[in-house]
């Protein structure tokens, strides 16, 4: 065999070598990227079942005044003080009005937002909220729906909520994203908040959890 053939057929070898390994690479890389698609698609159905399925049961009354209090002082005109001052914060919100809305708070208040924003003091929560209300929640509005009102002694009380901002349509109960807890408190005469603390539901998160332990629900979510 002459050394030109010899050549020709190690360089028909070698080429035939390298097109079978493109060919497995080709092949390799449709199977991972079929597989990383089924993945994908079922992860994100797994998602979508997960979000699907996390609603709650405890969706609480958009009507302050017919949610029954609990505590010996509790008494429907004190009920319904309490829930004139949810309607004047909702009301300072709708309208973008940071003094108002500081305004309701005591001047020692504390206000925890659901990203984790600590302010400290009437004076703080009026200028973070002049800021926000010019910024990120320009023209949103307050929904509120009271979980409960519980009152310890005369002067303080507890509200927990589920609320939410929106724009145009006002958001149905099921939507509401955040829980809320105020601490409120009657100083001469009148009642205002002490404390506030504002917290980002993760549904799908929170879904996992009670799929994992089911003793992690809450009583009115069995």
């Amino acid at each position: 065999m002459s050394t030109e053939t010899e050549t020709a057929e190690t360089v028909d070898s070698t080429e035939t070598a390298a097109t079978k390994r493109g060919s497995r690479r080709r092949t390799l890389s449709r199977v991972l990227a079929a597989s990383a698609l089924t993945i994908g698609v079922a992860a994100g159905g797994g998602y979508l079942w997960l979000d699907k399925t996390s609603g709650v049961h405890n969706l609480g009354s958009t009507s302050c005044t017919t949610v029954t209090p609990s505590g010996a002082a509790a008494s429907p005109q004190s009920v319904q003080e309490i829930c004139d001052l949810i309607d004047r914060l909702t009301g300072a919100w709708g309208r973008g009005d940071a003094d108002a809305y500081g305004a309701l708070f005591t001047e020692d208040a504390s206000y925890t937002g659901y990203v984790g924003t600590y302010y400290q003091g009437r004076a703080d929560i009026a200028d973070g909220h002049r800021a926000l209300f010019n910024g990120f929640v320009k023209g949103t509005e307050l929904a509120d729906s009271i979980l409960s009102i519980r009152f310890y002694g005369q002067d303080t009380v507890v509200v927990t909520s589920r609320g939410d901002t929106y724009k145009g349509e006002r958001k149905s109960q099921e939507d509401l994203s955040k829980t809320q807890t105020y601490t409120m408190v009657r100083q001469d005469g009148r009642w205002q908040i002490a404390a506030f603390h504002n917290t980002q539901r993760k549904n799908v998160m929170e879904r996992i959890s009670f799929l994992y332990d089911p003793a992690t629900k809450p009583a009115a979510e069995r």
